[in-house]
């Protein structure tokens, strides 16, 4: 699996979707950069996940809030005494772990680990004019308590009635330990978020409720059912801010590993931050006309780690070549089997030969389908060399214009997963392209 890992990660490198941070000098501490393509599919997954979150349901609204935070509000949410590891050094080699993960031994060089530290896993920085007058701050470890102390203005602002949610995507930061596994344990991160406010007699009958949505979610994707599993947190492994957890997992080549929660987190955030702030965050409810401190579901999202699970899901290996020309039918060539909803190219036009007829005709083509898809011109290379280039990053239709598009005002569409390739009127690319779009379901 290590191979599979490795290759997998050339890709993400070569094709310009993930790379280290300043990698000219030596890269950054555990953090990446998104190329063109990255950025492409990153923002594809962001909105397939609003728009099922947000877009697609009447009682869930968005926020986007500051990532600098008032301190106060990470000593209500219990951040500066429980968002703590306890971190342990090899002796040796001088390695950092945290002590939970690691055992008894180095496992890079066998040396004895030093007696465990406590480390406060937020990043401090500092807000003033100067370094006298200076206090310090934190970057948020986690996107949702902005949303929590923001709930009530948002629900009175929207008119909210329980049960509502509020959705948020943002960068968060927490200075792991041990990072590792490419983009899968980083120091900067991206979360997707959703915050559900319940009656608390009603809270069992959402958890589950989100439980499952949330689960065929990853369906909707793509994703394959079997490299999907349930890890129920038992006891002593909830946060200190859970009544009842559960994980989605994915297989990855390195392993089984977390890629969203859903917790059941009480009242305890409101309660806290009730206490700490003096705000009431009780919810009145006009048909008993009682108050109450709201439950809430939370559904909690790593979009990088989603962004890791797409394309492990979609990379293929085809060993012998597939490609009909002689130049590539006996070498290894890759697919990557995004869904179309999430392929950052949607189509690209490959005039046959650097003609100045062809040419110009390619890309009077790829100008028109411009407001409608993301889209890529490539005119360099022998045609199979540019499908296979394509495959690579899982776009889903290639367009080619020959000789014949000059009388014929036609061209021809080659699909990636089926290799099927169908001659049609230029006229007519872009509906056939829109009915082949709208047949997959987003």
């Amino acid at each position: 699996m290590k191979e599979l890992m490795a290759e997998i990660i050339s890709l993400f490198k070569r094709r310009g979707f993930v790379w280290q941070s300043a990698e000219e000098y030596g890269g950054g501490p555990s953090t990446y950069d998104y190329g063109p393509l990255g950025v492409e599919l990153k923002n594809n997954l962001k909105h397939a996940w609003w728009k099922e979150m947000v877009q697609l349901r009447n009682n869930i609204v968005g926020l986007d809030s500051a990532i600098l935070t008032n301190p106060k509000v990470w000593e209500a949410s219990g951040h500066l005494e429980n968002f703590v590891d306890r971190l342990v050094e090899c002796k040796q080699c001088h390695r950092r772990f945290r002590q939970d993960k690691e055992g008894n031994k180095c496992l890079d060089c066998g040396g004895e680990f030093t007696s465990p530290k406590l480390f406060n896993t937020m990043f401090k920085t500092f807000v003033g004019s100067t370094e006298e007058t200076a206090r310090e701050i934190y970057l948020r470890p986690e996107t949702c308590q902005s949303i929590f102390v923001d709930s009530q203005r948002v629900a009175q602002v929207m008119r909210l009635k329980i049960p509502y949610g509020i959705a948020q995507i943002g960068k968060s930061f927490r200075n792991e330990i041990t990072t590792g596994n490419f983009i899968f344990r980083t120091k900067e991160f991206e979360q997707m978020e959703m915050e559900f406010f319940v009656d608390p007699t009603e809270a069992e009958k959402w958890f589950d409720y989100w439980k499952q949505e949330r689960f065929n979610w990853y369906l909707k994707l793509g994703i394959d059912k079997k490299k999907l599993r349930w890890h129920v947190h038992q006891p002593d492994e909830l946060a200190h801010y859970a009544k009842k957890a559960v994980d989605i997992e994915y297989e990855f080549p390195f392993g089984w590993q977390e890629i969203e929660g859903i917790h059941h987190r009480g009242n305890w955030d409101l309660t806290r931050h009730q206490q700490y702030s003096g705000h009431d965050y009780r919810y009145f409810d006009e048909n008993t006309k009682e108050k109450f401190i709201p439950n809430v579901i939370e559904t909690s999202v790593g979009l990088d780690r989603t962004f890791f699970v797409l394309f492990c899901n979609a990379y293929q290996e085809i060993t012998g070549g597939r490609s009909k020309t002689t130049e590539t039918n006996k070498k290894k060539e890759i697919v990557l089997r995004l869904s179309k909803q999430m392929s950052p190219i949607k189509i690209a036009v490959l005039p046959l030969a650097k003609k100045e007829k062809i040419t110009k005709l390619a890309k009077k083509i790829f100008d028109s389908l411009l407001p409608h898809y993301v889209c890529q011109y490539d005119e360099s290379s022998s045609i199979g060399r540019r499908y296979r280039r394509q495959d690579e990053i899982g776009t889903p239709y290639c367009l080619t214009i020959d000789f014949d598009s000059l009388t014929d005002k036609s061209a021809t569409i080659r699909d990636r997963d089926t290799m099927k390739q169908e001659r049609i009127l230029i006229k007519e690319i872009i509906p056939y392209l829109q009915n082949k779009f709208n047949d997959e379901p987003s």
